[in-house]
Order: structure tokens, then C-alpha cells, then sequence
């Protein structure tokens, strides 16, 4: 039996963002480095909220190739403590994304900024250029 050429193609992308320390002004803000290399697609995944967001009335909203691909904008009551709230890509072919590039991560905030909260993404990415 042959190994499959995809073996060993299969990855785990972290991002942690703490509004407190990082800032959660209105606006764009992109996550870490941009470790999903090029042609991955990305599969599925999850958010923890370690500490609850605080804001009046803020949205997140999470992309990393289109608008609202990995988060559509979610309010700030949605995000309690220890809240898992699904991606969007759900281990479908209809619902992965793509990346043609090396790509980052972006959070935007909208309405009103988030004053505090600590949100863990972690997305099961694959295959890869």
C-alpha cells in the first residue's frame, strides 16, 4: 500500500487575543504572523472564549480571505466566559476556505470597541501548496 501524496499535509493554526493587553478599538486588527501557507484550505475549526468580552454593544467579525469566512459578526453577549462558537467552515467542501497566499488572520471590531476578553481561535487547516 502507497501513502497517500496529502499525508502529513494536515496542520492546526492557533491565534489568542487578549482586547485588554492587544486593544479593541473599532477597526481591523490582524492576528499574528501569516502562518497558513499558500493552498491551504481551511477545514474547520473552533473559538474558546477564555475571559469574557466586555464592550457596550461590539461586533467581531473574523475573515482570512473574504468577508465573514471564518466569523460572521458575532455581538459581544455572545462572547461569555468559556463560550465555544463554531467557524464557519464545518468540514464541508461548500464551506472551506481557501488561501492562495500566505495568509494572517483578521479580526474586526465594530459598533463599539471591546474593552476586555481573551478569545482563542483554532483553526484544522490542509493540504497546502
Amino acid at each position: 500500500m502507497q501513502n497517500s501524496p496529502l499525508a502529513g499535509r494536515l496542520g492546526w493554526a492557533e491565534f489568542e487575543y487578549d482586547f485588554a493587553k492587544d486593544g479593541g478599538a473599532i477597526g481591523t486588527i490582524a492576528l499574528g504572523e501569516k502562518i497558513l501557507p499558500p493552498g491551504a484550505l481551511i477545514l474547520g475549526g473552533l473559538i474558546w472564549v477564555k475571559t469574557a468580552c466586555l464592550g457596550t454593544n461590539g461586533t467581531m467579525q473574523l475573515m482570512a480571505v473574504g468577508a465573514d469566512d471564518i466569523l460572521a459578526a458575532t455581538n459581544v453577549s455572545a462572547l461569555t466566559l468559556n463560550a465555544l462558537i463554531d467557524v464557519v467552515p464545518v468540514y464541508t467542501a461548500a464551506t472551506a476556505v481557501r488561501c492562495t497566499a500566505h495568509t494572517r488572520l483578521t479580526m474586526t471590531i465594530a459598533t463599539t470597541a471591546f474593552t476586555a476578553g481573551v478569545v482563542f481561535i483554532g483553526l484544522a487547516w490542509g493540504f497546502g501548496d
